[in-house]
């Protein structure tokens, strides 16, 4: 998305914001509708521990003082807020910096909230982990790790700030890419070196290391591979695969299902007499979760789709 802003305010000098939000709307809010009806619907079938107030679903600010107590269902829709508050806020951010000609500063806002968030984080640490690591609670201590660290969008940047990056550097920056491009390959290598490194650090889920700067390494490697596969010369950029094609046409359905299917599949093998640590269940889950995204691809993501498509040439027109 970043990408296509950018392309959008360098060859038009504008943002059709309508146009924008149309697409994001099509290609985000039905299913994730679909899905929020069935937990609502299907109270005794949800995982977690109970839905937050339906009013955070639709402002998508559930991430916000989520209740890990008493509000743990579809709590993984923590991660599409931070997507929904990015795309409100990126369209704007970009078009007021431009209309400003601020654009060489850019970089200067982009560490900038970086360092916000790590200043966040270090101080979420100290006021709600690190007094109730020292009075030995460790109930408090992951409540405190998950509602004030873990699931608050302005902890959570670091990962869009480096999508952000590349975007402006493939619009803006050619020269850079030219520079980087016979060397994907090493681009690769040292995103995944740096991704080991990252793995080590965040080996303890509620560790210190991970809160602070786990997360940044993670984004860095990330955007490091994503980079990388932008080079003609890489390996990622040469191979065409049907398979990951397929994963990434699903990926969105699949991410809002998966929960509960799981959860289904694991009430309805209570009596069957497999084991819920199984190999065999995680197969299970894994064939059912990509069948269940499939179901919803077909009969809600794909119909919308091509509706989006007509409004938008309607927009064009």
């Amino acid at each position: 998305m970043g990408y296509q802003l950018l392309k959008e305010i360098k060859e038009t000098n504008n943002i059709s914001f309508k146009r924008f939000y149309l697409k994001r709307f099509f290609r985000i809010i039905p299913a994730y509708i679909v899905v929020l009806i069935l937990y609502y619907s299907l109270q005794d079938y949800k995982e977690g521990s109970g839905m937050p107030p339906l009013w955070k679903f639709i402002t998508f600010t559930q991430n916000f003082g989520l209740d890990v107590l008493h509000g743990k269902s579809f709590s993984h829709a923590w991660s599409l807020c931070i997507e929904e508050q990015f795309y409100l806020l990126l369209p704007i951010t970009i078009l007021i910096i431009f209309l400003l000609k601020i654009q060489k500063y850019a970089i200067y806002l982009i560490v900038g909230l970086m360092l916000i968030g790590f200043m966040l984080r270090l101080y979420n640490w100290y006021q709600h982990v690190q007094p109730f690591i020292d009075s030995g609670d460790d109930l408090k201590v992951q409540l405190g790790f998950l509602e004030k660290i873990y699931y608050p969008s302005y902890n959570r940047m670091d990962g869009l700030l480096f999508g952000v990056s590349i975007a402006a550097i493939l619009n803006f920056k050619p020269k850079i890419m030219n520079y980087l491009s016979p060397y994907g390959n090493f681009v690769l290598l040292v995103g995944i070196g740096i991704l080991t490194l990252a793995y080590i650090t965040c080996n303890h889920f509620l560790s210190f290391s991970t809160a602070i700067y786990g997360y940044t390494l993670v984004s860095f490697a990330y955007g490091l591979i994503v980079l990388s596969a932008l080079c003609p010369s890489c390996i990622l950029y040469k191979v065409k695969s049907k398979t990951t094609f397929i994963i990434a046409t699903l990926s969105y359905v699949i991410y809002l299902s998966h929960k509960q299917l799981f959860h289904l599949i694991k009430l309805g093998i209570v009596n069957i007499g497999i084991d819920p640590q199984s190999t065999w269940l995680l197969v299970i889950c894994l064939i059912i979760a990509g069948l269940g995204g499939l179901v919803l691809h077909l009969a809600i993501e794909k119909p919308f789709l091509r509706i989006r498509n007509k409004v938008l040439k309607n927009v064009s027109k």
